[in-house]
């Protein structure tokens, strides 16, 4: 009941909900092959504008590929970027904070370290280089974004982890002869999961919108495939004339990173009423 009245926790949940339902079932909503061309057709307008097609909605590109095909499969291709980010970037964040804030001396000292150095780092320079090296690929993106962003996890991870080690049912666990994986496993891992879900929410925004601004510098997922950080790009040589080839992914985009952020902030409202109680 206390997520139906949190206004930004039911319209974030709403909008993710809606993307992943169309990443998953892409093929069955798309009108159009989204990689058909057919120049005869070119920037028609969306349906709001004088002389729309009926049979394409959101208008047709620069190369008379439907918009509403595109934009359908691209919530695919962002929607798999932020997750397997996220799950790449939880794994070494995750573990390592565990490991600094359990164990505690030197274990913390090196995991402190290797954050720190991380921090330092300035991220999207880091993830321009190495695209710009290797090739730009859907691959080469992901493992850069999961290995580029799991500092938040680390530390979150670290904070909650010595918090949990100190209460009472952790000690119980030492006196009864439980081994530190058991203790790990069961009695440390389990309650720092919330914290952690928000810093998921926020990460997953994060590294959509990294890979459009590498999409966007022609660096991020190559074409045909349909990122809408690439269609931006692709549709900047014609703002001036027909805005629409924008403004439609650039919505998109912005209305789905909202949408993350508000399911993070109710989420993170929820965890701390929880822990209040």
């Amino acid at each position: 009941m206390r997520a139906l009245r949190n206004a930004g926790l039911a319209f974030g949940a709403l909008v993710v909900g809606a993307v992943l339902f169309c990443a998953v079932f892409a093929e069955l909503l798309m009108p159009h092959d989204p990689f058909a061309q057919d120049l005869t057709r070119r920037l028609l307008p969306p349906f709001w504008m004088e002389g729309h097609d009926p049979a394409h909605l959101l208008g047709t590109d620069q190369l008379g590929r439907d918009y509403l095909s595109r934009l359908i499969l691209g919530a695919r291709i962002s929607m798999l970027i932020g997750i397997t980010a996220v799950i790449v970037s939880g794994l070494i964040g995750i573990t390592l904070g565990v490991m600094g804030g359990f164990f505690g001396g030197r274990v913390d000292d090196v995991v402190m370290f290797i954050i720190t150095t991380r921090l330092a780092i300035p991220l999207i320079l880091v993830a321009l280089a190495v695209v710009a090296l290797v090739g730009s690929s859907l691959t080469v993106v992901v493992l850069t974004l999961g290995l580029l962003l799991w500092d938040r996890f680390a530390v979150v991870a670290r904070t909650t982890t010595m918090q949990v080690r100190t209460l009472d049912y952790v000690a119980a666990a030492w006196a009864a002869g439980c081994s530190r994986a058991w203790i790990l496993g069961r009695e440390v891992l389990p309650n720092i999961l919330s914290p952690l879900a928000v810093v998921a929410t926020l990460e997953m925004a994060l590294a959509i919108l990294l890979e459009a601004v590498l999409s966007f510098l022609g660096l991020g997922v190559p074409p045909p495939l349909p990122s809408w950080g690439l269609m931006i790009s692709e549709g900047k040589e014609y703002m001036f004339f027909d805005p629409w080839v924008i403004f439609v992914p650039g919505v998109t985009l912005f209305v789905l990173v909202m949408g993350i952020n508000l399911l993070g902030d109710g989420l993170r409202d929820m965890v701390g009423a929880s822990q209040v109680r």
